[in-house]
Parts: C-alpha cells; sequence; structure tokens
C-alpha cells in the first residue's frame, strides 16, 4: 500500500528550509484576560446574525410545504452549499482534522470515506428520492407499501439516527466553548451544550426549512472561507512545501514515520483491522441513509436539480476535506501531538489551536483574532447543521409517525383478519389504503406536532450529550452512519430496486440493522471497559469493535430480504410499476 511517506522529501534537500521553519512550539493556550471578549463578541454576532435570518425568514410562511420542504424553490447551486453546509458538521471541521492530527494516515481515512460516501449519493439516491418522496425517507416507501407499520418503523429509526448526530454537533460545541473560556470545568460544557439546544429548537420552530437552509448556506461560505485562509497560512508557513510540512508532523506525533503510515490507530491487531473496515463501511453507505441529508433532495424543484446540487457538494466537501487533511497535519506539525490531546483528550479542538499558532501565537492580538474567528467559525457550523438535524427528526415524527402512523385510520380493509383478505390487503387501491388517512390531519397540525417534537428531540439530544463529553465528535458521527447504513439504507434500496419487497420485508429490514446497531454499541468499548468510554468506572462490553457497522449492515440487508421470501402476503406489481415510472421519470412527483 502506498503510504505518505513516499512522497517526503529528503532530509538533505530541506536542510535550509529547516532553519526557518519553527520545530518546537510553546504549548498552545486559551486566549486569557480581555481577549476573551473579542471572541465571545465574535460569537454573539453568528447567534445574532441566526437569529435575525429565522426571525426574518421564518414570517415568510407556515404552510407544511415551507415548513418541511422550505417552498421546494432552492436552485441547485443554493442547495448545494446548503447541502455541503448540512454534511460538512463538527466532525468535519473539528473532529476530522484532530484525528489526523492524532493519528495520521488512519485519521485520513474519515475523509476519504466521507467524500467517497458521495458517490453512493449521487448515483443511487439523489434523483430517485426527489421524484418519489414529498418531505421523509418514509415517504418513498409509503408510495408502494401503504402501511402505518413501515411509516412508524422509518420514522423511528430516522429519529434514532438524527439523535446521534445531534449528540455529535452538541459534544463538538462544548469541547469548543470550554477552550475558548480557557477552562477544562465541565460547568463550561454543560451551559454551551444547553444553549446549542435552545438555539436548535428556536431556529427549527420559528424558521423551519427555509431558515436551515439559508444558515447552512451562509455556514458553508463561512467555513469554506475559513478552511482557505488557515490553509493558504499555513501553506506560506512552510513555504509552499508540503513534504516538509509532513516530516514536521511526524516528527511532532510522538510515532514517527509510522504517523504517516496505515495502522497507527487500526493497525495494531485483527480487531482493529476489522473496525476499520467496519468504520469504512459506516461512511461510504451512511450518507445516502442520513435523514437531514436526504430531505434537501425535496428542497428543490426538479429531479434535475437535485442531481446537479449534489454535483455542487460533492465539489465543496471535496475540496474541504482536502484542506482538512492540510490541517491535520499542520497542527501536529505546528502543535505536536500530545499538545493536541492534552488541550481535548479527543483532538476535538486542534484546528482552533492552529489558527492560535497561526496568526502569532497565544498573548498575540492576531493569533487571538483568529483563534476566535475560526472558533465563531467552528460555532456557526454547529448551529447550521443541528437545525438541519432537529427539523428533519421532528419531520419524522410528526409526519411518518404522529400522522402516517399513529393519527392514521386503517383501511376496512386492514381490519379483516382473515388470511386471504390480508392477501387483498396488499393490492387495493391507494384511495382506500391507510394513506388516505394521512390527509384527515391538517397541515397546521402536522407543523405544530413538528415544532413541539423540535423541543422534546433537542431536550433528550441535551441529556445524552451531558455523557458524551470526552467522545471525538467524528468519531460519534461515525456511530449515527452506521445506524443510518444498517436501518435505513437497506430498505430504501429495496423499495427502490426490488420488485418483490414486501411490507414485512420493509419493516424487518428497518429494525433488523436498527437494533443489532444499537446493541452492538451499548456492549462495545464505546459504552463501557475503557478510560474513554461514556461510563469509564464500568465494564459490561462484549462486543470488541467500537463501530457495528461490519455486523449491522449486513444484517439489515438479510432481514429486509428473509422478511420479504417468507412473507405470506405478495406484493402488488402495479404500485412496484408507479414507483419506478415516478422515480425514474418524475412523473407525479410532487
Amino acid at each position: 500500500m502506498t503510504t505518505l511517506t513516499s512522497i517526503v522529501p529528503t532530509d538533505a534537500a530541506k536542510a535550509a528550509l529547516r532553519t526557518v521553519v519553527t520545530t518546537a512550539t510553546p504549548p498552545p493556550v486559551a486566549p486569557t484576560g480581555d481577549h476573551h471578549s473579542l471572541a465571545i463578541a465574535l460569537f454573539a454576532v453568528v447567534v445574532l446574525v441566526t437569529l435575525g435570518v429565522t426571525l426574518w425568514v421564518g414570517r415568510q410562511g407556515n404552510a407544511a410545504e415551507d415548513f418541511f420542504a422550505g417552498g421546494r424553490d432552492f436552485t441547485p447551486l443554493q442547495n448545494g452549499f446548503a447541502l455541503s453546509g448540512d454534511y460538512l458538521s463538527a466532525a468535519s471541521f473539528l473532529g476530522v482534522a484532530g484525528l489526523i492530527a492524532l493519528y495520521g494516515y488512519d485519521g485520513v481515512l474519515y475523509s476519504i470515506g466521507f467524500l467517497v460516501a458521495w458517490l453512493v449519493v449521487l448515483m443511487l439516491v439523489a434523483e430517485l428520492v426527489r421524484n418519489a418522496g414529498r418531505y421523509t425517507l418514509a415517504d418513498v416507501l409509503a408510495l408502494r407499501l401503504r402501511r402505518r407499520k413501515v411509516r412508524a418503523a422509518a420514522g423511528g429509526a430516522s429519529v434514532v439516527v438524527t439523535l446521534l448526530y445531534l449528540v455529535a454537533q452538541m459534544v463538538g460545541a462544548g469541547s469548543l466553548v470550554a477552550l475558548l473560556l480557557g477552562t477544562g470545568s465541565p460547568h463550561a460544557r454543560t451551559w454551551t451544550i444547553m444553549a446549542v439546544g435552545a438555539l436548535m429548537i428556536v431556529y427549527v420552530t420559528i424558521g423551519g426549512m427555509r431558515a436551515t437552509t439559508w444558515i447552512q448556506i451562509i455556514k458553508a461560505f463561512l467555513l469554506t472561507g475559513g478552511s482557505v485562509l488557515l490553509t493558504v497560512l499555513l501553506v506560506i508557513r512552510f513555504h509552499g512545501d508540503l513534504g516538509e510540512l509532513m516530516r514536521q508532523a511526524a516528527e511532532h506525533s510522538g510515532a514517527g514515520h509510522r504517523y504517516l503510515e496505515p495502522g497507527l490507530k487500526y493497525g495494531g491487531s485483527l480487531t482493529s483491522r476489522l473496525d476499520f473496515v467496519s468504520l469504512g463501511l459506516a461512511l461510504v453507505l451512511g450518507t445516502a441513509g442520513l435523514p437531514h441529508i436526504l430531505s434537501r433532495f425535496y428542497t428543490v424543484p426538479t429531479a434535475r436539480a437535485a442531481r446537479r446540487s449534489t454535483m455542487w457538494a460533492i465539489g465543496l466537501v471535496g475540496s474541504f476535506y482536502l484542506m482538512a487533511i492540510v490541517l491535520g497535519l499542520g497542527a501536529t506539525a505546528l502543535i505536536g501531538s500530545a499538545e493536541v490531546r492534552h488541550a481535548n483528550s479527543a483532538g476535538n479542538t486542534a484546528v482552533p489551536l492552529l489558527a492560535l499558532v497561526l496568526g502569532g501565537g497565544n498573548g498575540s492580538t492576531g493569533g487571538v483574532v483568529l483563534f476566535a474567528l475560526i472558533s465563531a467559525i467552528a460555532f456557526a457550523t454547529i448551529l447550521a447543521v443541528v437545525a438541519g438535524l432537529t427539523l428533519a427528526s421532528s419531520a419524522a415524527f410528526a409526519h411518518d409517525i404522529w400522522a402516517g402512523a399513529w393519527r392514521a385510520r386503517p383501511g376496512r380493509e386492514q381490519e379483516k383478519r382473515g388470511r386471504g383478505r390480508r392477501r387483498r390487503s396488499e393490492s387495493v387501491p391507494a384511495s382506500r389504503s391507510a394513506e388516505e388517512s394521512v390527509s384527515e390531519v391538517s397541515e397546521q397540525q402536522e407543523v405544530m406536532v413538528a415544532r413541539i417534537a423540535a423541543a422534546g428531540i433537542g431536550a433528550t439530544a441535551i441529556v445524552i450529550s451531558l455523557f458524551a463529553q470526552q467522545l471525538n465528535v467524528a468519531f460519534l458521527v461515525g456511530l449515527a452512519f452506521a445506524v443510518a447504513a444498517s436501518s435505513n439504507l437497506p430498505v430504501l434500496l429495496y423499495s427502490l430496486f426490488w420488485s418483490r419487497f414486501t411490507v414485512r420485508g420493509a419493516v424487518w429490514a428497518v429494525y433488523g440493522g436498527l437494533v443489532p446497531a444499537i446493541v452492538l454499541v451499548f456492549f462495545s468499548p464505546v459504552v463501557s471497559g475503557s478510560s474513554e468510554a461514556l461510563f469509564p468506572g464500568l465494564d459490561f462490553h462484549w462486543f470488541p469493535l467500537e463501530n457495528p457497522g461490519i455486523v449491522s449492515i449486513p444484517l439489515g440487508f438479510l432481514a429486509g430480504w428473509i422478511g420479504t421470501v417468507t412473507s405470506s402476503v405478495p406484493t402488488d406489481p402495479d404500485r412496484f410499476a408507479e414507483l419506478e415510472v415516478r422515480a425514474l421519470t418524475g412523473a407525479g412527483a410532487a
């Protein structure tokens, strides 16, 4: 396997450069004294601007289509920026760079997995989901599998996935503000997590998808601009010599050239190698099952616009991850892995600390200004992503669980319990199915329930986040990807491409991936059995891997297949034909 060391220039060729590049810097610390006011002021500006956007946009419409889909009038460029803004979370800006700073080559694998995943989205999901759905993933399934239990299963899985993702963002916010305030006090992180949770509830309940989209567009511009600024300053610091940057990173990593080779994190044993394969599967397949990404395809008017917005997102995301690799290496080269770990054990504060050094170091005006600016951008990143996640989860609860399952009135054919009648229920016209009861719930009721659900989901995410403050945010997002790939992706692909897929297969696919993923995570080293676990004082783990994807993803697909082939109720070919025509041509799409 090709390693990063193969492109590092020789020491002799770089002797002159090493005389002007600082190889050992004092341990950086957070700004102190009066400089706190600058950073806090920038944070306040971010909050006020985003709140202003929310209040302004929230007045433009309260219909369900405005709240859940932003009116479907965003351009491909706007939606491409919003997609990248939704996707480039704290896991990307803080977590990935931190993992690269700590583990070198193995940390780079995160950025590769996050980027490659978009090819799956482009080829298999974007256009088909836009044509076949209305607001959520369950809408795609309900087009051919019109049953309340299918909506309940898909909606529940979406809420679980977004909750895991929300926890990652809030943990990143806590780490960032704790560093900004120059304190490791858990009280600072606790209050930050609670504040972020309150803000995201306000964004969703007032502004809906329109406000969330514009916040994500603003965040994408800020994040891209901040990354470009840091990358340019870092390249100038090393006189454009990336080889010297990597050599310095290896020197200050504490691992020597092993830092630039595979295996520093995932190569120590067979278990760690399997963990890497499991992580890779989750990252590559999970994006296509993330509810907050799928919901973005409903904000554009056509499937062609959905495809074009995905292309814009791929370009923006790819450019960002290239810069994230450079920034992670720069943090190790100028700060050192030990100091990055000292500031935050999971490496979540590597990028803000790098900004402090590039601006002139601790105590300098330039260092504090750049540190505060990058910290404010990271905070904006977190606010934008949590808004999108909260909206997706509240939409899944209100539109799928509450309106589509709980409040749905069963059709007369569903009340019959005979086998023959159950078979006929699969082929009744759509007008007589349980789906017709969804129309009995008004749009205003759905929106109101979604707003209430946003408050409940936000409160739940706050509580969970308080117990996960020491975990790396990129790692936490990896768990969310694993659950999404295990539960949402199998049922989505089977529904779109398998004509024999049945209601039982759909329900089994969701729960057959979701339940094993949650159980395996609970009994993994993530929760207990290690000093970095959620409960470091306990040890009840028996599953050796930190990421369950290698087991739970195949189980999701297997459960969907078994549920289908053992179902006594055949599917209706006419419904699949309807889905196929609509997904491929857009005929009848919302």
